[in-house]
């Protein structure tokens, strides 16, 4: 079993950094889901990003923000779909390869954020969240 987290493993807290902000530079310019973000502290929103998925990936720390249903609630609320969830992974995704890191750690990547998808779109029931591990808009 692997010992190194897959935070450490991407790069840790500098390529975590880097990935986020490249990351949200897409997202801002991806028409499909930039609409979203209107009116948005995007300062604020790339330290939450960054907090949560240092701690999603592996990092020791901990993630103090709202969890997936309450911090997706109001983007629901406006037609958050499986559309716009998987242009989010796309951005990621292309966001990660733009970064040079390696296809396996992007699948490592996508299998903790796939997952979270129903708790993004407020499908299913809240008692059946899992902890946090997925990423936050």
């Amino acid at each position: 079993m692997e010992s190194t987290s897959l935070y450490e493993r991407i790069g840790g807290k500098a390529a975590l950094d880097a990935a986020v902000d490249i990351f949200y530079a897409k997202v801002l310019a991806d028409s499909r889901i930039n609409d979203f973000f209107g009116g948005v502290d995007m300062a604020s929103q790339r330290g939450k990003q960054k907090a949560f998925l240092a701690m999603a990936l592996g990092a020791l720390v901990t993630y103090t923000g709202k969890d997936l249903r309450e911090g997706h609630a109001h983007l629901v609320e406006r037609g958050l779909s499986d559309l716009h969830f998987d242009a989010v992974a796309e951005n990621l995704v292309a966001t990660l390869e733009e970064l040079g890191v390696p296809q396996d750690l992007i699948g490592e990547v996508v299998a903790v954020v796939g997952p979270t998808r129903d708790d993004v779109l407020g499908r299913g029931s809240a008692g059946d969240q899992s902890p946090p591990s997925s990423m936050a808009a």
